[in-house]
């Protein structure tokens, strides 16, 4: 069998998922799945399904051996490249997405070789997916940039999905350890990713996910404010099991895969905004330009005071924080433009395929 065709056929598999995996032109997505899988591995992942199956099922299924199936399995989970979790009548596997999923669980895996792969990779071809509808991320904007008294929904609050969690960690930024390593290092945090689960010491035995208190998280979060970094989740109002009950990634557009897909790509609609927009106190405004320098979305311009450009503006509230004169707040954008929140991944994964045009059934 040639090499490339279990990696041809686990890529055409994964571009069947909602997220997609569109092929490139000259088959660098081929070679980033041999840098993560091995031949057989690949070979296994392609025959797994989006829901959960136990090890002997899929050996049933597929008619393979047993132990020699379950041996893959467990291998694939352990690098972080299938998702393992405990179902009924066992523990199960199922596939995940490359982005957000495979990709993301390389972390704290990477070399130099699969950096710049995943770079000719995301040039070449990710486009394609990044500007389907529903986005993969959603903006969560920072809490004390919303003006009293505004109504805010529980899923549209960073602090709300702190105080949910049992359990709070952090890893490096996936995104910023690529591109450190294609030597275009980026000046934000690298230690800021967060996630969040809703079982008690879920990171205590993890060797990339620092575990963290309920104080230390909203610590992190600080920093990442500081820093002017953009609160992400995923595009649902229940979280996302592929990564963890929740994530909070700390954005920036000079090297998140998502808001890169703005500044080096110019897709208008990478990512959700949130449900507010900026909107200046005029009177307050002296026109020092800070919050313009704090808009990673050039949504801010500066004559006599500051101009919200409302378009662009995706209700992040960095700027808000930047503001030394208070001139800034975030209010609740009107009802109609508004754009629902999908109920969990279930319901994304149902809009992003009929978006993208594919049958997911065989999937499940």
């Amino acid at each position: 069998m040639n090499i490339s065709d279990p990696y041809k056929r686990l890529a055409e598999r994964l571009d069947n998922l909602p997220n997609g995996f569109p092929p490139t032109d000259d088959g660098s997505e081929l070679r980033m799945l041999a840098v993560l899988f091995t031949p057989e591995e690949a070979n296994l992942a392609s025959e797994l399904r989006m829901t959960l199956e136990t090890a002997s099922q899929i050996a049933e299924r597929l008619g393979c051996d047993y132990n020699l199936t379950r041996g893959l399995l467990k291998s694939m989970a352990k690098k972080g490249l299938i998702k393992a979790d405990r179902t009924e009548g066992g523990f199960g596997y199922r596939l995940l997405p490359f982005i957000v999923g495979i990709a993301e669980n390389q972390a704290g895996k990477f070399s130099k070789e699969f950096a710049q792969l995943y770079e000719d990779y995301y040039h070449r071809s990710f486009a394609q997916v990044m500007g389907m509808q529903p986005p993969f991320h959603r903006v969560l904007p920072v809490g004390e940039s919303i003006k009293m008294n505004m109504e805010v929904a529980p899923y549209e609050s960073v602090s709300w999905i702190i105080e949910q969690a049992q359990s709070w960690g952090v890893l490096n930024c996936m995104c910023r350890t690529e591109t450190a390593y294609i030597g275009k290092p980026c000046k934000h945090p690298v230690d800021v990713c967060m996630v969040l689960s809703l079982t008690s010491g879920a990171f205590a035995n993890s060797s990339e996910i620092k575990s963290q208190t309920k104080a230390e998280a909203y610590e992190t979060l600080r920093r990442a404010e500081k820093a002017g970094l953009v609160h992400c989740v995923s595009n649902t109002q229940t979280g996302d099991k592929n990564i963890c009950d929740w994530y909070i990634c700390n954005c920036c557009t000079c090297s998140c895969g998502i808001l890169r897909g703005m500044a080096e790509l110019g897709i208008s609609n990478v990512i959700a905004s949130s449900a507010f927009i900026n909107t200046v106190d005029e009177a307050s405004c002296n026109a020092c330009g800070l919050c313009v320098d704090n808009c990673q979305f050039d949504a801010l311009s500066v004559d006599e005071f500051a101009v919200v450009d409302k378009i662009r503006c995706v209700g992040c509230g960095v700027c808000v924080d930047a503001c030394p004169d208070h001139a800034l707040v975030l209010v609740r954008r009107p009802e109609e433009e508004i754009k629902p929140v999908p109920v969990s991944m279930e319901d994304w994964g149902r809009q992003r395929a009929e978006g993208r045009g594919i049958d997911i059934s065989t999937l499940l």
